[in-house]
């Protein structure tokens, strides 16, 4: 057969078995009764990741998330490839927890982030559909009495000499006899599916309105629960009077709760109108009175002081000290919410044998082992239904799964369906952050104006230190988040240094999209940009010598470059600027464009961007996500701060914690670069490059370097002298 003459991969699927007259490969589908796919005769599930309706549809079971970045569309793209079925016939159902979800790469743990989800599931997808294909077009071959060889599949068909055909439908039953194939062969040669721009899956539900967000989870019988939550970090409830709230008409019970106090109703206002009443005295430890102020003197005193070594080439210290010139500067970056469009919210059924979750999580696993720990239950007791994520951004991935664990307390408490609802100002003022960052660096440069020695010291809170995963992931100290972008750059540089120190407090912390590149990206790419300057040569051509052995950093640099127009001159008071970054696994490069106007308001006119994630699945994908991305990073660039005084944070919604509004938004051209490398990520490589190229846009407009985020009108005036 024409598919199965490509390269052998290692065995995907052990064993085979005859379930209800269905094709099953590897292992079934977990399901129980609730699902079609356990119906016999009504579908066919060839493995844990699809099922062949008997109306030839094709559903692929998914295992990621989806929250905007496509993996409905993306990974069953992968499966029907292999497969060869009809696209127009392909279905996406969310999978349930389960072993066989596992993240293939991360061990035992069903999680979406990293951007991992097409380069964790290529592989096992791409042979999930081969080995299904495999089976059809064998099924086929033994009906016809025909060799395999002679028949292929095409289009949700297996066609045999002479112009014979069957549908997959109805070769499913006869194939699921079959040995299932130890190293089923990927096909060569061209694509149908990948790297074409197909419509997402799940848009028509979305416009529609019949897309099930976990904040539109309704049941009969079901109460809705706000809880009023300690005003600074670590607060406690020392007592409080609930009379007020349970006047409220609506209001059924309240009660306290590990996170404050929770009020439940008979629906959302009337809880809120409930917490509204409530009178609480609360517990404020000293240690979580901190300002932002205070934290920032503490940085900068520590970046002055030797740090954990994260990277030590050559001497740094040694050449600095010995240098005639040397150029040093500071960065700052603030805390940031991950502020999703949705806010977070958790719904529990909880019985005396089982637990029903529904709600936008990232962490399933996670989430589903604390459920049935505050339940008293089992994991296995315990289901998790995964709804469309209305943003995650991390938030949702969070390892104390604490919207998780509030929701199964109150249900707990009041023995009935519960949805509990965080607003968006709860979160933003009592959830996790994006650190806070400060960074030091010193160099020096050669007779050519390259860089000599570059020593770099970085001041942040870890966000893993405290986590089930620090013994992963922080090896003697270092947190390879907090320098990730930083201790491993591309740049061409003699003698590099990098340090880290990772001050604690009370605030907590957590991933945030792009993680440690959010903040190293824009530090290295606007020093880099100051000794570029300094030097007298061209940013863009300075990059282009410090990446000589990096050819798939300096092609996207010089793609963004070639579409930008980067040699074309500007009208008076604009200015363009290039950053590039390389993260989980993808390449990115952006120019942006921007001006100044007379009363010094900066405005982002144009963003070219162009990425090299390797292998492509949907082109359309990409370039969404790197606009979403550009976006994302835009907002933070231009807007995004939490500040904190007496532990308070100081934000509580959009009006003050601003996103990038229409009207603000540039012309965004994104260029997606054919590769045959292995795949990247795209969700997240979009968002380090912006600030960066902003910046050294703002630089290249006015002259003035701002070296701290957000890129407010005031900083723009101090840097130019005016403030």
């Amino acid at each position: 057969m024409s598919e199965g003459t490509g390269i052998s991969r290692r065995q995907f699927i052990k064993t085979s078995a005859l379930a209800g007259g269905g094709l099953l490969l590897a292992c079934h589908i977990p399901f129980g009764n609730r699902d079609a796919a356990a119906a016999g005769e009504a579908s066919f599930a060839p493995n844990a990741f699809l099922r062949i309706g008997t109306d030839e549809s094709v559903t692929v079971i998914v295992n990621k998330s989806e929250m905007g970045q496509g993996v409905y569309t993306s990974l069953p793209m992968l499966l029907a490839e292999e497969l060869c079925c009809d696209w127009q016939k392909v279905r996406f159902q969310p999978s349930p927890v389960a072993p066989e979800y596992n993240h293939a790469q991360f061990g035992p743990i069903m999680v979406t982030g990293g951007s991992t989800s097409v380069r964790s599931e290529w592989e096992r997808l791409s042979l999930a559909g081969a080995a299904a294909r495999e089976m059809l077009i064998a099924a086929a071959a033994g009906r016809w009495k025909v060799g395999p060889s002679a028949c292929r599949a095409e289009n949700g068909v297996v066609l045999g000499p002479g112009g014979k055909q069957l549908s997959f439908g109805k070769l499913a039953a006869s194939a699921a006899k079959l040995a299932v194939p130890r190293e089923p062969r990927l096909k060569t040669g061209a694509r149908k599916l990948l790297g074409k721009p197909l419509h997402r899956l799940d848009s028509p539900a979305k416009i529609n309105g019949s897309a099930i967000f976990g904040i539109d989870v309704a049941v009969p019988g079901m109460l809705t629960a706000v809880i009023a939550r300690p005003p600074v970090f670590g607060g406690r409830v020392k007592s409080f009077d609930a009379s007020g709230a349970l006047a409220v008409p609506g209001v059924k019970r309240v009660l306290a709760v590990d996170a404050g106090v929770a009020v439940v109703g008979d629906g959302f206002w009337p809880a809120m109108n409930g917490r509204e009443k409530l009178q609480i005295i609360w517990e404020e430890p000293e240690e979580s009175k901190i300002s932002t102020s205070a934290m920032r003197e503490e940085y900068a005193r520590l970046s002055a002081t030797p740090g954990l070594p994260a990277r030590k080439d050559g001497d740094a210290p040694a050449v600095l000290s010995a240098a005639k010139k040397r150029f040093e500067a500071e960065y700052e970056v603030p805390y940031l919410a991950h502020a999703p469009m949705e806010p977070l919210n958790c719904f529990v059924d909880l019985k005396a044998d089982s637990c029903l979750i529904r709600t936008g999580s990232q962490f399933q696993t996670v989430d589903r082992n604390a459920a049935a720990r505050v339940a008293g239950l089992k994991p296995e007791q315990v289901t998790l239904e995964t709804t469309f994520l209305g943003g995650g951004f991390g938030r949702r991935a969070c390892t104390g799964s604490d919207f998780v664990i509030e929701a199964v307390q109150v249900a707990k408490a009041i023995k009935l369906p519960v949805k509990v609802i965080r607003t968006r100002e709860d979160d933003m003022r009592a959830g996790y952050y994006r650190p806070m960052w400060y960074d030091r660096i010193t160099a020096c440069l050669d007779d050519k104006g390259l860089p000599l020695a570059w020593h770099h010291r970085i001041v942040g809170q870890s966000i893993i230190a405290g986590t089930p995963f620090e013994s992963a992931m922080v090896k003697d100290g270092i947190d390879d988040t907090s320098v990730e972008g930083a201790a491993n750059t591309p740049y061409a540089i003699p003698n590099l240094q990098v340090e880290l120190h990772s001050p604690k407090n009370a605030v907590p912390v957590l991933w945030w999209r792009s993680v440690g590149h959010s903040h190293t990206a824009f530090v290295m790419e606007c020093f880099l940009d100051e000794l570029a300057h300094a030097a007298g040569i061209d940013p863009f051509q300075y990059r282009r010598r410090l990446l000589a052995k990096h050819p798939r950093t300096l092609k996207v640099l010089e793609t963004a470059a070639k579409k930008a127009g980067w040699s074309k001159p500007l009208p008076r008071g604009h200015g363009r600027g290039i950053a590039v970054h390389e993260s989980f696994g993808s390449f990115v490069a952006q120019v942006a464009e921007v001006s100044i106007d007379k009363k010094g308001q900066l405005k982002v006119l144009r963003v070219v961007c162009a990425i090299d994630c390797g292998r492509i699945v949907n082109p359309d994908t990409i370039k969404a996500q790197m606009e979403s991305g550009i976006t994302f990073g835009l907002s933070a660039a231009l807007f995004g701060a939490i500040t904190l005084k007496n532990g308070r944070v100081e934000q509580g919604n959009f009006h003050d914690y601003q996103l990038v509004r229409m009207q603000g938004m540039p012309k965004v051209e994104a260029y997606v670069i054919d590769s045959n490398e292995p795949p990247g990520g795209v969700g997240e490589p979009g968002v380090p490059p912006i600030a960066p190229a902003v910046a050294n846009a703002l630089f290249a407009a006015t002259g003035a370097r701002v070296r701290s985020l957000p890129i407010t009108a005031e900083k723009i005036s101090v840097a130019l002298g005016k403030g």
